[in-house]
């Protein structure tokens, strides 16, 4: 790992093994990343009734203000109503683990075949079981209702009630504990293992490591779209892409498919995580490969990001590939709602929650902080850099979401 540089609790470490020859290609680090298995997954999401493609946004007016040629929103608070990406990982899994409990392919089942009065009799009662912030647990939540099964969702301390309510209002039992995500995580694996209930989790440890390769492959299929989007926009292959973190199971899905797909064309790919939930971060600046933790409450408003243990799986594909770490405090989150929110020009508005519009703000800060002209530099983004974005939810909790951008709570610092 390079130097670590901090500005004002803007903290980035830059990663010179990400462009090293020696480097292992992602399908023989995790399989589960390939293309192939990429459309595997698309092709299941496909079948759901309410299967549309999220739309990917261009702000040709942001990106002249900023200097750069393209920067592009794959905006997921449109994925199946439910404002957010995650159920397209929960959903795959939960529909992989019903194919493999029928001995059959995911490839020759549907949605509609899964929640069949006949399936149901053959798999009969089944309780799915997951920790969450909000969006991971609405959608394995919303998965279970629509197969007409059970799910349960532990919540950590200080979640928000609204999400909460979102849950409950799919039939699901929710409860918010005085845990953090991990040891929401740890009481969920321990319930499961006492009851026979299924752990639907997108972190993995010793001995749990299929289902969260299979959520893996759900998320990639919003990359597969995204690709497809900028096609058709004429941009081609991105330059550089943004990808927020939490455990990382996202971030590594999505950089693992890139690199997969575009090989020595990848873009060059940013990770960034809440300061106080950077454990991606740390285990990067720490530079012996090993990763680390971050404990206590994680108190940041970037809810959906507050995990302090990566996940291994994910871990492996980001040391590997990941050009740059950002750790960056919350007003990065809110400066990047806002943006997103109040458009330039004919540019339009994205509506994104605090995790979803991290990658904005940390944008903008790199392109207009000249305290951060290394790290500018050290990514290579200028004049004609395309960057690629993804807002992983929308306000998922609409009063918060308010008192940031109308009210202007946790304002840029200078």
């Amino acid at each position: 790992m390079d130097r670590l540089t901090r500005t004002k609790a803007f903290k980035w470490t830059a990663n010179e093994r990400a462009r090293s020859i020696e480097r292992p290609a992602p399908a023989d680090m995790m399989g589960c990343l390939t293309v192939e298995e990429a459309e595997k997954a698309r092709r299941f999401h496909r079948t759901f009734t309410d299967y549309a493609e999220t739309p990917l946004t261009s702000l040709p007016g942001l990106a002249t203000h900023l200097g750069v040629a393209g920067i592009y929103v794959k905006d997921e608070s449109y994925r199946f109503g439910l404002n957010a990406f995650k159920v397209l990982g929960g959903a795959y899994a939960i529909g992989m683990y019903l194919a493999e409990r029928l001995g059959r392919e995911i490839s020759e089942l549907s949605f509609d075949v899964l929640r069949s009065p006949e399936v149901k009799v053959m798999l009969g009662e089944l309780t799915f079981i997951t920790a969450t912030d909000g969006n991971h647990g609405r959608g394995v939540a919303w998965a279970a209702q629509q197969l007409g099964q059970q799910a349960i969702v532990y919540m950590p301390k200080g979640s928000s009630r609204i999400r909460l309510d979102n849950i409950r209002a799919t039939g699901a039992e929710a409860y918010i504990t005085e845990w953090n995500y991990d040891e929401c995580v740890r009481h969920c694996a321990k319930l499961a293992k006492e009851r026979g209930w299924i752990v639907i989790q997108d972190t993995a440890w010793e001995g749990y490591e299929k289902i969260p390769s299979w959520i893996m492959q759900g998320y990639a299929t919003l990359a597969l779209e995204a690709m497809d989007q900028l096609e058709a926009y004429g941009a081609g292959k991105p330059t550089h892409l943004f990808l927020q973190a939490g455990v990382g199971s996202f971030a590594g899905a999505v950089q693992g498919l890139f690199a997969g797909a575009c090989g020595d064309e990848r873009p060059v790919t940013a990770v960034v995580e809440p300061n106080k939930a950077d454990c991606l971060f740390r285990s990067a600046a720490a530079g012996d490969g090993r990763p680390r933790f971050v404990t206590g409450d994680m108190d940041t408003i970037m809810a959906g990001l507050a995990c302090g243990e990566p996940n291994p799986a994910a871990w492996d594909v980001l040391h590997e590939y990941t050009d740059m770490f950002i750790s960056c405090p919350d007003y990065v989150a809110a400066n990047g709602m806002r943006i997103l929110g109040n458009p330039i020009g004919q540019d339009k508005p994205v509506i994104s929650g605090e995790s979803g519009a991290v990658t904005a703000g940390a944008l903008s800060l790199l392109m207009t902080r000249p305290e951060l002209a290394e790290a500018k530099e050290r990514l290579g983004l200028n004049a004609n850099s395309h960057v690629l974005l993804i807002s992983t939810e929308g306000d998922t909790d609409p009063e918060h979401y308010r008192r940031i951008v109308w009210d202007g709570h946790y304002p840029a610092e200078n």
